[in-house]
């Protein structure tokens, strides 16, 4: 065991709130302030008349408190296929599980999962296929992997001849750019690019950006439509009408999401079967607090770190509930402190890599490097990916 850090954590803790006390606080936009392309029906529903559509949907595909699909429906378009991200078409699996395609049970549509070994949309998906109507909210931090599936669905599309739609929809984790860049040598499906962990666009800009580097497998470009979003203001977060997916149920784990989620590349737990997932760390092993919690499996979490077994750990929601300017960065911190409270050998896991996008951040925890010169170390690659960025920007930056 290394030394104790509670009384560190503690002080950050007690830190970060007197910051929040100095007011930089970043808005909260409530449902329905920021209009999606989605809702603006008219923009795209000429392009989709007498065609036949595949539709990439999940839970949040909503106009209103109507999916996206139901709407196109009742306006006689001829929807032909569903495809499904992670967490399927009603966003009810858990992360990483295996989705199933089938029929909807509501529409008796054909679904297809576009996870596990069946990634890419083939030749048989979009047979018949005229146009893509692309859906899915995004929360703006690499390892999410809706912004795969875009680029998937966009590289079959491009080979294919097919068009593409994206329906946009606003990042709420869109106000900062933040984390290293990814090393190719790491791509995988929760990070294909070389982007920073927190990129500051919305996933219609995402899009232009890897149609514009041709990111895309053989450099393929895609016949690419952007649907933009009315009324939106990259310095606020919005809330979101329905959760991105079962972890993320509110404002304040998605704006911890880009710290915490490092985490799941070690054996501290983020809260993952528990009422408060992406709001809390903690490990059996922490030295004993004011706050515990004891994962439990439920539906998203059928199987979460730690299951049955009280974590020690600390309670962020303090911080998330007001959330500050200051405060919109990694925070390097807690996983650098509790690096310090777990034998070594037993810290990390092979997923941490991927998470982080380079085996540089690792080594960096391991020798006992500061946030301060661990954050340098990003600036140049994040000065670069800035300029690229900007090209594809829709909306007003945020400030810097």
């Amino acid at each position: 065991m290394k030394i104790a850090f509670c009384k560190i954590i503690l002080l950050n803790v007690f830190l970060a709130t007197a910051i929040l006390v100095q007011a930089q606080p970043i808005a909260i936009r409530p449902v329905g302030e920021t209009l999606s392309g989605a809702s603006d029906i008219k923009a795209y529903l000429p392009l989709l008349k007498n065609k036949k559509v595949g539709v990439v949907a999940n839970q949040s595909s909503l106009i209103g408190s109507t999916h996206l699909v139901d709407s196109l429906i009742a306006l006689d378009i001829s929807v032909l296929k569903v495809f499904t991200p992670e967490h399927g078409f009603r966003g009810d699996a858990d992360a990483g599980a295996h989705i199933v395609s089938g029929k909807d049970s509501q529409t008796g549509l054909e679904l297809i999962s576009l996870y596990g070994n069946h990634k890419k949309p083939t030749a048989e998906d979009l047979n018949q296929i005229d146009i893509v109507l692309f859906d899915l909210q995004d929360v703006g931090v690499r390892f999410y992997t809706y912004i795969s599936t875009l680029t998937y669905v966009m590289e079959a599309c491009a080979a294919y001849e097919i068009p593409v739609i994206v329906l946009d929809r606003p990042n709420p984790n869109g106000f900062y750019i933040d984390g290293p860049i990814l090393d190719k040598q790491h791509s995988s499906f929760v990070g294909l690019h070389p982007v920073p962990i927190v990129y500051g666009m919305t996933i219609g800009e995402y899009a232009l950006m890897v149609n514009g580097e041709k990111w895309m497998q053989n450099q393929l470009k895609c016949d690419l439509t952007v649907i933009p979003l009315r009324n939106y203001d990259r310095n606020a977060i919005d809330e979101l009408a329905i959760k991105p997916s079962p972890n993320l149920p509110n404002y304040q784990s998605i704006f911890l999401y880009p710290s915490l989620c490092l985490f799941e590349g070690t054996a501290v737990s983020i809260g993952r079967g528990t009422d408060f997932p992406f709001q809390v760390y903690g490990h059996p092993d922490f030295p004993e607090s004011n706050f515990s919690f004891v994962p439990e499996s439920r539906p998203g979490a059928t199987n979460p770190k730690h299951l049955g077994k009280s974590c020690n750990g600390f309670d962020l929601r303090i911080l998330a509930n007001k959330p500050d300017k200051k405060l919109a960065k990694l925070n390097l911190s807690w996983i650098l402190e509790a690096y310090q409270n777990i034998e070594e050998s037993d810290f990390f896991n092979a997923y941490f890599e991927k998470l982080a996008g380079s085996s540089t951040l690792r080594q960096q925890i391991i020798k006992g490097e500061s946030e301060e010169n661990i954050r340098a170390s990003w600036e140049s690659e994040l000065e670069q990916f800035r300029k690229i960025r900007s090209k594809y920007l829709i909306y007003p930056d945020f400030n810097y």
